[in-house]
């Protein structure tokens, strides 16, 4: 599979992705209309975003800005082998 490239299917991919989470979060929400699962939903959302940032720039940018994240599967693998570079992890994998 190559990377995706084109500046237009790129900005259709995020549109698709926010129309996702839109329709799953009101279709929740109308599953049981109540404050307290619009705040939950909320919440989730917000923690979700706020754990994608943390992952992706925070990381590179504070603790290790020699390593650049392809996804959150090159993040999890990250957090438990410690710091190896993309080039030793994609090495050892050919192996």
């Amino acid at each position: 599979m190559t990377d995706l490239s084109s500046p237009s299917a790129i900005k259709a991919k995020g549109l698709l992705f926010l129309l996702l989470g839109v329709a799953s979060a009101v279709s929740t929400w109308l599953e049981h209309p109540t404050v307290k699962v619009a705040v939950l939903l909320t919440m989730a959302i917000w923690s979700f975003c706020r754990f994608y940032y943390f992952a992706f720039y925070v990381i590179e940018k504070y603790v290790d800005a020699k390593f650049r994240f392809a996804g959150l599967w090159d993040f999890a693998t990250y957090l438990l082998r410690g710091k190896r570079s993309r080039t030793e992890t994609i090495d050892a994998q050919r192996r």
